[in-house]
């Protein structure tokens, strides 16, 4: 592909969102799991569920999250804040690749910490306005009662450099609100524009190839040079490109 000037780069990104942000794509994406649901705890305790355990083959992390919320008899809030230990016991069998039930039963139990000490997962994370300064500040809320060591790396932290990419690709299901029928934009406290990009092996290859970024590490710094790449060409809401970069890398093999 020869290379393209910002006006073309801006058109071959806007066609390829078009193309890929539609509800036709739900059920091939994790996004399809907190679309089972419609009240907003439900939604956001599915999405942070299936955003966790995204990583792998795409049918697998479907299929194990679907198996998850079924497991919590599809009322993902009122089993995080109401399950027995009885009912915590269940959850016994679950596995998504280095996820296993030790690590879920103590997601359930933060959880629950945030919802009846910290106002709910929108508001811990709405506390600070640089998205930065929030996950971090998440990851310290979320392990602030006594854990599993081995569960700390499943919430990524990008003070460590993490790119973050499962934490960014929650935070853009929760807050764009594009009204086209995928994200779903309930957490009204937080701004589009301050997003930033989930980057992942395949964005970031595309990225790379447009220009866009040139880093060679998937890390927090990427992260930030994308984002930076993307918001010259939507300011307001630049993380609607991670559906252009995604799409053309995972659907198209760009």
């Amino acid at each position: 592909m020869a290379a393209l000037n910002k006006e073309q780069l801006h058109d071959f990104l806007e066609a390829a969102y078009d193309k890929y942000n539609r509800p036709d794509f739900i059920p091939s994406d994790p996004i399809s799991i907190p679309h089972l649901f419609t009240k907003k705890e439900d939604i956001e305790i599915s999405a942070f569920l299936a955003a966790t355990i995204a990583w792998g083959q795409r049918t697998t992390i479907i299929n194990n999250a679907k198996k998850l919320v079924e497991a919590m008899d599809l009322s993902p809030y009122y089993f995080v804040m109401q399950a027995s230990n009885n009912e915590l016991q269940r959850l016994q069998n679950f596995k998504h690749r280095t996820f296993n039930a030790v690590d879920l039963e103590f997601f359930i139990l933060s959880l629950r910490n945030i919802y009846t000490q910290h106002g709910g997962m929108e508001k811990v994370i709405s506390k600070k306005e640089n998205i930065k300064d929030a996950l971090v500040h998440f990851n310290n809320v979320f392990f602030s009662i006594p854990h599993p060591k081995r569960t700390e790396k499943h919430v990524s932290n990008p003070a460590a450099g993490s790119a973050s990419k499962r934490l960014n690709m929650f935070l853009r299901w929760m807050v764009r609100n594009d009204k086209r029928g995928v994200d779903f934009g309930i957490w009204k406290s937080i701004s589009p524009a301050l997003l930033y990009c989930p980057l992942d092996v395949h964005s970031g290859n595309v990225a790379r190839k447009l220009k866009l970024l040139k880093r060679k590490q998937n890390d927090w710094q990427a992260t930030e040079e994308l984002t930076k790449s993307l918001r010259m060409f939507d300011a307001k809401d630049p993380v609607k490109y991670d559906f252009a970069l995604f799409g053309l890398g995972v659907f198209e093999k760009f």
